[in-house]
């Protein structure tokens, strides 16, 4: 099963990190996606371009809707022409499995 197909489960606090090794391999499905810390908290991010605010708005309000559904959300960054994306799990100050899946399901709504 891809990521996109899998469903996120609920996360509580103490669920288990995942590893640097299981990063590796998850990052090989979103593979436009990178790795990145803020304040000692792994993150997911990706740019998006567009070619002006409003198909940026209209992306930033289809990845809100999807959030709601899967209960998971991320930062969102909308400005002229771009959405930054930030996945993190807040519960765990880190990354979970349900952070790739998000990711992956955010390129979906492209």
């Amino acid at each position: 099963m891809s990521l996109c197909e899998a469903t996120c489960e609920v996360c509580r606090i103490g669920a288990p990190l995942v590893t640097a090794e299981e990063a590796q391999e998850l990052l090989k499905e979103i593979p436009e996606w990178r790795l990145i810390e803020v304040e000692g908290i792994g993150q997911l991010e990706r740019v998006f371009t567009f070619k002006n605010f409003k198909e940026a708005l209209a992306f930033t309000n289809r990845v809100g809707e999807m959030a709601e559904q899967e209960g998971h959300h991320p930062g969102l960054l909308t400005e002229w022409g771009k959405v930054t994306v930030t996945w993190w799990t807040h519960k765990i100050n880190g990354l979970h499995k349900n952070d790739f899946i998000c990711a992956a399901k955010t390129d979906a709504v492209l």
